[in-house]
């Protein structure tokens, strides 16, 4: 290091640790103010003017023509370029130009500078004009503008005769430019290239003759000044200096004593050291001394070469200013007439000229990128003007004559720390207007600055700053510190730093930080830091109110910090950004759970037993402050503080602690009694409420993990609910049917008790839906379970119904002892009326009785909406691909589903000797230890009866039935008239066919049971399936009871007594042949309509002689009874039953009559030789004329309850078929017989099919579709003959070939089910097949006989 730059090093030492004190800074202050009022034009004494008169009126008009200026390009023909206005300025010139036009101003009372000005503010006004302005922002376009619109004002004035209009317009331009010096003055922070400029500007409008000119700064006061040309003379008075007297003021310094301070300062504070100030300036730039700046202060080669190139050119056009305003300081002036310059403590001389420094206060004064450019040549002092920005070396040229100027710190305006004496300057301003404000003198209508200092002080503040070369980088960060320290200690408000960080942004939007001096961009980082901290404490401070924290409450900090942040000068300051936020983060943490404790606790403390509602509340609570917050806050602070998800993280995870932690004593509140403490619903309210924290908890915290099993914490409440709405059916079912009164409600014809039933079983499958449990797999076996309970209600409801059907079908005389045995009763007492003739009375049905049969036809179809509504099929999936595996060696106690149909019994033997003696039959089933399992209805006064009843029996493993036909006795016990016993083993029946059993009685008769079984499942569409064929069972026997009580009645009036007394009526004598053959061709003509089913005789047959017929009205007169028995109950069947229940009751009624019909012309089927006689072809046609008589009935010519279709359907097409072979001979039927047995053999026998399954029945889109899959195959079904071998059993010696014919279609079906079975067997060894079936197992032992029972 040499000795030079070692010496600066010191001094610089020195300096830094000098502290400036008030004096110091009071001296250095008035020296600028001194000087600034030197530098500006002052109001003299003016020269006698020579009369105008006297002078000729053109040469003064060439004179005035030759001063002004013609053209803009003279102004701005340099080609420097703009230089940016601060965007505040337009709003200030507005104002001033409202002023100026309404006459308030009286600086510009001139009319014709009011009018210009008038026109320039409607400019000003126009959106256009100032959305312009605002993007470009330079001055020159906008003195560009007024002179335009200045143009056009001064043309068309009256009073400016030829080219008066050009030196008016000189003038006027001149006045708005010192208009804008005015606004400058209202503005904070202006660029000191814009005061040079706008300096330069004034200088080239002033007129040639040595006059006043203008040449202040932004600082100066121009509210004295004037446009007309005056002797130079200089006041040394106080009062006529405004920055003395604004220095004076902040100082609190009496008249006198700054008047003596002026005083002595004047005689050193000149305008010729100013002068010599910025030449020295100029020449340590060019040394390369350490003020202003040096190479060593800037990062990198551009950054000082950008600096170097700006800061010359200014200081160049402030030399070219001074000259121009006082040409005298071109002259040469010996070094010794220099005045002094006073040091710190005011003596003369300065003591800082070997200020030096390897890293030095540097400066930067501009703004703004924009460069100076030249006005002159370059061989004077003169020619100073004509440095830029593209010759900077040049500055040693110039400097050439001065060589009494030398480098160093040799000032007399620059004080020896401008930076920190600038400092001080901002902190005495600062405190000044904040102490005047606060000012008691201070009224509530006197006019206050509303920035954060007032005008005169800004004025000061940018003098100083020029003079003493104090850059705008640094400038700016000092203020902002100031104002920081101001705000720090409570003695500014938060609006100052936002404003003060402004100032900071925009000069970093016009300078880049990479051209910064160093230690400016480092000063700029501490400052940032220590507001980073400042500020993050405060918001650390507010969160202390979450969750209650308004957006509103910490903006203002989020704006200071996030400006901050974005600097990217807090790593400078070695600040921990992620540590900072880490701390808060903390904060919010801990202040969440405090709040969550304290809420918690409140909640807890309220009385009441529920222990489940304080936890309900605390969701609520949880969850309405996370969305209150995530709505105030929807994006993370300062990018790292996300408060909704560092608050759940902390909430969340405290609250399923307490939940966790008070599970005993809820679940012993929710089951402690009828009324529990805890209902369920809040425990299921608790369990949603839980779900969606979770959900919150995963969503707003992704990386966070969390353990709580929700499906197992609440699992146990809804088994045990389950359990509880299963024990509530029973109660449901008498509930609804106790306020039945079974009247139709509505069209659908039922009554009010389904509606209610349906409507209380609705309810726990929506309470199950709400919840939405979070486990698919779970999900279907609470729905599995609820299942069972709808299956268990339905079959309960089923069973009610029905014994309140029956007991009104066969009603209970009240003054018996025994009413469970009065229908017997009833029955036998019209059975032995009349011993002679038996005759049945017509039984009259009641609209209750429908409605009944309404009801089960209704619950089909709410039962089936509410498949659709539990999603049964979709549960089913669940079930059937989330099921966990099955272990190994375990037995899971499978269950089967056995249906057994009780079809009829034959050739049972009566217990009385006389031989017309009849049975009253019907059937039980019994277990092992004799508890009834089953019962079917009586059949009264039949040999042979038919019941058709089906049951289900639920069996894990082989179970012995006995079967009882039982003869029912009016007094006493039940006689026995047969048993039979059957073995009910899973492995036997495991093919799942339908099994028809003929089982022997132990006495003498046989009875024919269809047995199969299914693998009974728990699963959705099981329970639904059992469901429905409960009601499908309830509904065929109340249908088959209304067809029991009609029965009689149509057997009595179609039977072959009403059917021989007709006949009887018309015998006796011959009727002749053509008469009796016109007779049987006139009764097939009636019968064969167009919609008649045609059935030609052979060839072969040949016509008989048939006795004479009789009227058709004979014939329906013997059936007459049964039509009114018919108008007398299808007119109530018709009014009260559903369409579907009528369409359904008609069917069978209509399918009975064809039964009856039937049995009339030819026995039931079997291998025993019949009884019954063949009809006379009198009585086959009288039979026939019947049937069409009922079919026409029924139809009513398309108005009746029965569409033709139905009537003519397959079973009446047999029928009429009993016709054709009726009086063939015994060998040609048996001949048919043979022929239709080999045709039934080539075509495809019928393949036995497995029996109906429950699940084909679970809905009604699978029971129609199983229906109608039914009547196909019934329709392809091959006539085998049976007809034929009925009409045999008429005949003698035909009982062996009907035993032939029976055998060799048993033989045909027996291998149809081999082949049946045999695919089965292969089908179940297939892989992945679960029970493959096992070989036949031998026949348990028959347990002993139990006692009989009633």
């Amino acid at each position: 290091m040499s000795r030079r730059s070692y010496a600066s090093s010191m001094h610089e030492r020195r300096a830094s640790r000098y502290r400036v004190s008030d004096e110091e800074l009071m001296n250095f202050v008035l020296r600028v103010a001194l000087l600034s009022y030197q530098l500006q034009p002052k109001p003299a004494e003016a020269a006698p003017a020579e009369p105008e008169r006297d002078k000729d009126y053109s040469s003064r008009l060439h004179g005035a023509l030759s001063s002004s200026i013609f053209s803009l390009g003279d102004l701005f023909r340099d080609g420097h370029k703009g230089v940016r206005f601060p965007k505040d300025l337009i709003k200030v010139l507005e104002q001033k130009l409202q002023d100026i036009a309404m006459g308030k101003d009286p600086a510009y009372s001139d009319q014709l500078i009011r009018r210009t000005m008038a026109v320039f503010y409607g400019q000003v006004k126009d959106e256009t004009f100032r959305r312009q302005m605002k993007e470009n922002r330079k001055i020159e376009e906008l003195i560009l503008m007024f002179a335009t619109n200045a143009t056009n004002v001064l043309k068309k004035e009256p009073t400016l005769q030829g080219d008066g209009w050009k030196v008016e317009l000189n003038s006027h331009i001149a006045q708005f430019v010192r208009l804008l010096r005015d606004c400058l003055r209202h503005v904070s922070h202006v660029s000191p290239e814009l005061t040079a400029r706008l300096e330069m500007y004034t200088a080239k409008l002033a007129p040639a003759q040595p006059a006043y000119s203008d040449s202040g700064y932004d600082s100066a006061s121009t509210s004295q000044r004037d446009s007309t040309s005056s002797t130079r003379r200089i006041s040394m008075h106080v009062n006529d200096m405004p920055l003395v007297l604004t220095a004076a003021r902040l100082f609190k310094l009496p008249v006198n004593v700054v008047q003596k301070e002026i005083e002595d300062m004047s005689a050193y504070c000149t305008e010729k050291a100013a002068l010599n100030d910025l030449k020295t300036c100029l020449k340590n730039i060019n040394a390369g001394a350490p003020f202003p700046f040096r190479r060593e202060d800037f990062e990198s080669e551009a950054a000082w070469q950008y600096w170097r190139t700006i800061e010359t050119s200014h200081l160049s056009q402030l030399m070219v200013v001074m000259v121009q305003f006082n040409p005298e300081l071109a002259k040469s002036t010996p070094s010794e007439a220099l005045p002094p310059t006073h040091a710190a403590n005011g003596r003369p001389g300065s003591v800082y000229s070997t200020y030096s420094s390897s890293r030095p206060d540097s400066v930067y004064a501009n703004s703004s990128a924009q460069r100076q450019a030249s006005v002159s040549s370059r061989h004077s002092v003169l020619s100073l003007g004509t440095l830029g920005p593209s010759d900077p070396d040049a500055v040693p040229t110039v400097l050439e004559g001065d060589e009494e100027i030398q480098v160093g710190f040799h000032f007399t305006f620059i004080p020896p720390n401008p930076r920190k004496y600038y400092k001080r300057l901002i902190e005495y301003c600062i405190a000044a207007d904040l102490e005047a404000m606060l000012s008691p003198a201070v009224g509530d209508d006197d006019e206050v600055s509303l920035g954060i200092l007032s005008p005169p002080h800004i004025e000061l503040i940018n003098e100083c700053a020029l003079r003493w070369r104090v850059p705008q980088t640094y400038r700016v960060a000092s203020f902002l510190d100031a104002v920081r320290q101001f705000y720090e200690r409570n003695e500014v408000p938060l609006e100052c730093v936002p404003e003060a960080l402004a100032n900071v942004t925009r000069v970093v939007n016009e300078i880049e930080l990479e051209k910064w001096p160093v230690q400016d961009v480092d000063y700029l980082a501490q400052i940032y830091g220590q507001l980073f901290s400042t500020f993050l404490s405060h918001l650390y401070h507010s969160l202390d109110g979450l969750p209650q924290v308004k957006p509103s409450e910490i903006a203002p900090y989020l704006t200071i910090l996030v400006t901050v942040r974005d600097s990217g000068l807090l790593e400078r300051y070695d600040v921990d950004v992620a540590a900072r936020m880490a701390d808060i983060q903390n904060q919010i943490r801990q202040v969440s759970a405090r709040y969550y404790g304290q809420k918690l606790q409140e909640l807890q403390a309220a009385p009441g037993v529920n222990r489940a509602l304080p936890l309900l509340l605390m969701t609520d609570e949880i969850e309405k402050n996370a969305k209150l917050l995530d709505k105030r806050f929807p994006e993370p602070i300062l990018g790292h503080l996300d408060i909704v998800s560092l608050m759940l993280e902390v909430q969340i995870p405290h609250f399923l602690m307490d939940l966790d932690d008070s599970k005993k004593r809820l679940f012993e509140d929710s089951m402690n009694g009828p009324t529990p403490d805890v209902p369920i619903q809040d425990i299921f309210a608790l369990y949603r409420r839980t779900k969606t924290l979770l959900g919150m908890y995963k969503a707003f915290c992704p990386n966070g993990e969390i353990k709580f099993d929700l499906g197992g914490f609440f699992e146990p409440y809804v088994r045990q609910w389950l359990i509880n709405t299963d024990n509530k059916t029973t109660q449901w079912v008498q509930a609804a049917i106790a306020a039945d009164k079974f009247q139709a409600e509505g069209d659908a014809g039922h009554s009010s008790s389904i509606i209610d039933l349906f409507d209380s079983l609705r309810s726990p499958i929506q309470v199950l839906q709400d919840l939405e449990w979070i486990d698919e797999y779970q999900e279907a076996r609470f729905f599995t379970s609820l299942s069972k309970t709808i299956s268990k209600a339905i079959n309960q409801y089923c069973t009610t119904i029905e014994e309140l059907f029956m007991s009104e079908i066969f009603p209970r005389p009240s003054e018996y002892l025994q009413p469970q045995k009065s229908s017997a009763w009833l029955e036998k007492a019209k059975q032995l009326a009349d011993r002679g003739e038996k005759k049945v009375e017509a039984f009259t049905f009641q609209p209750e009785s429908c409605v009944k049969l309404n009801n089960i036809e209704a619950a089909r179809r709410l039962l089936d909406n509410m498949y659709e509504q539990m999603e049964a099929d979709k549960k089913m999936e669940v079930l059937e691909h989330s099921a966990p595996p099955v272990p190994e060696k375990v037995d899971r106690g499978d269950r089967f589903l056995f249906t057994v149909k009780i079809a009829i019994a034959e050739g049972l033997v009566p217990l009385d000797s006389s031989p017309s003696a009849k049975l009253d039959t019907f059937v039980t089933l019994s277990d092992e230890q004799g508890n009834r399992l089953a019962k079917t209805r009586t059949i009264y006064e039949s040999l042979n009866p038919r019941w058709d009843e089906s049951f289900d029996l639920s069996v894990d493993k082989p179970l012995w039935i006995m079967i009882s036909v039982r003869d029912r006795a009016l007094v006493g016990k039940h006689d026995t008239v047969g048993r039979a016993y059957l073995c009910l083993d899973p492995k036997r029946f495991g093919d799942f066919l339908t099994h028809d059993l003929w089982m022997d009685l132990d006495t003498q008769g046989r009875i024919l049971l269809r047995v199969s079984m299914e693998g009974e499942k728990d699963d959705p569409q099981f329970y639904f399936g059992r469901a429905f064929r409960s009601l499908k069972r309830a509904e065929n026997d109340m249908v088959r009871v209304f067809i029991d009580k009609m029965s009689p009645f149509i057997q009595q009036c179609l039977s072959r007594t009403v059917l021989k007394t007709l006949v009887k009526s018309t015998q006796g004598g011959s009727i002749h042949y053509n008469k009796a053959l016109g007779n049987v061709t006139a009764l097939f003509g009636s019968l064969g309509t167009k919609d008649d089913v045609q059935i030609p005789l052979p060839v072969s047959e040949k016509p008989r002689i048939k006795p004479e017929s009789l009227t058709d009205v004979e014939i329906e007169q013997a059936i007459l009874p049964l039509f009114d028995f018919f108008d007398a109950n299808l007119s109530t069947l018709n009014t009260y039953l559903s369409e579907s229940t009528k369409d359904m009751v008609m069917s069978r009624v209509w399918k009975e009559i064809l039964n009856v019909i039937e049995g009339l012309l030819v026995p039931p089927l079997s291998d025993v030789q019949s009884e019954m006689k063949p009809l006379s072809d009198k009585e086959v046609d009288i039979v026939f004329k019947w049937l069409k008589f009922l079919r026409d009935y029924f139809y009513a010519g398309g108005e009746g309850p029965i569409s033709l279709e139905a009537l003519q359907n397959q079973k009446y097409r047999d029928v009429l078929s009993i016709r054709l072979y009726y009086d063939w001979h015994t060998d040609a039927l048996m001949e048919e017989c043979v022929r239709m047995m080999q045709h039934s053999l080539r075509a495809a026998t019928p393949v036995k099919k497995r029996a109906k399954s429950v699940y084909q029945q679970r809905n009604l889109g699978t029971i129609k579709k199983s229906k109608k899959e039914k009547q196909q195959e019934k329709e392809k079904e091959v006539s085998n003959g049976e007809t034929i071998l009925r009409i045999l059993r008429m005949r003698p010696n035909t009982s062996d070939f009907i035993a032939q014919q029976l055998q060799a279609l048993n033989s045909l079906q027996a291998e149809r089910d081999a082949e049946v079975q045999d695919a089965e067997k292969r089908k179940l060894q297939r892989p992945r097949q679960q029970l493959p079936v096992p070989p036949l197992p031998s026949i348990p032992p028959v347990p002993s006989v139990p006692p009989k029972s009633r």
